[in-house]
């Protein structure tokens, strides 16, 4: 009997407890809630954090979040305004600003992603087609560094009057004023990479091996002129060097000369007879051999020591 009596009750605690769950619900600081009724909005949206009551069974809590969310586009080929294709790779930040209108429109989060796609898309596609290619790899007129892209532009560069951030700006600026409508705010948009399309990278590669080619060349043009440079400066030198040993050698060979001419001199002036039969042996020596027939006469300085030999 207390055990029948007991279900009852049992029962009854169930029940309330799922109609009190089914009532009561709660909102995080990230969070913003529409409460909707057999799917029609009920009341403004709650955006503040707290504990709310709601009908039981009847009502439905619709959460969104309050935070940014992130918007990555798909690489898109578009032309710039001098005809060159690039492949363009955006990113965006946005979010629900008015959840009532975004409930009513776009109801979740992915079909908001792909009506972003359109509107930024269509924004970005606007602007790059407005300006020019260099516009949008700089934001200033510094030094522009040689890359992939610059080995493309040929022409010379003009000013920089928009640049990419301004571009950026630009494409934001367009693709806010057309999301209000859904509920959405537009915090950010980048441009993440830009490329050139695949038939035209090719011909890029080749202009940059061109260039690397061309790059190498002048060094290798100016290392023959540093190296003939060199070469010349090693030459003159060793020319001056041995110009200079030369006339040093010449200046202690004719001192020596001299100074053995003069020691000769001394010796030789102290016996003139001496010296000129010394003189006259060497002549005959060089001269004479069993060979040798010589005509003299009887009065010749040549024969004057072999007379006296041979009278």
């Amino acid at each position: 009997m207390k055990l029948t009596r007991l279900v009852p009750i049992i029962v009854v605690i169930i029940i309330g407890l799922i109609i009190l769950g089914g009532t009561l619900y709660t909102v995080d600081q990230t969070q913003q809630v529409v409460i909707t009724q057999f799917g029609e909005p009920i009341g403004k949206p709650i955006t503040e954090a707290g504990l709310y009551f709601k009908k039981p069974f009847i009502q439905k809590v619709n959460y969104f979040e309050k935070r940014l969310l992130a918007w990555d586009g798909l690489p898109t080929q578009v032309p710039t305004k001098d005809k060159r294709y690039i492949w363009v790779d955006t990113t965006a930040r946005w979010r629900i600003i008015d959840p009532l209108k975004f409930l009513q429109t776009m109801g979740n989060e992915r079909t908001a992603l792909g009506r972003l796609d359109d509107v930024i898309d269509s924004a970005t596609r606007n602007q790059i087609t407005s300006h020019l290619l260099y516009e949008l790899v700089r934001n200033s007129e510094r030094e522009f560094v040689e890359t992939e892209v610059s080995l493309e532009i040929e022409e010379k560069i003009g000013e920089v009057k928009y640049g990419r951030e301004k571009i950026s700006r630009s494409i934001l600026e367009e693709a806010s004023g057309l999301v209000p409508e859904f509920g959405l705010e537009l915090v950010d948009v980048r441009i993440k990479r830009l490329n050139y399309v695949e038939r035209v990278r090719q011909g890029v590669y080749a202009r940059m091996i061109a260039e690397r080619k061309r790059v190498a060349e002048q060094y290798r043009s100016e290392g023959e002129g540093k190296k003939a440079e060199i070469e010349g400066m090693r030459e003159k030198e060793q020319q001056k060097i041995t110009s200079e040993a030369y006339r040093r050698a010449q200046e202690i060979t004719g001192k020596a000369d001299a100074e053995a001419t003069g020691i000769y001199a001394k010796a030789y002036n102290k016996d003139p007879e001496f010296y000129s039969f010394l003189k006259t042996l060497d002549t005959y020596k060089g001269t004479l051999n069993e060979r040798t027939w010589l005509l003299l006469t009887s009065d010749s300085d040549f024969y004057k020591y072999l007379k006296s030999i041979y009278p």
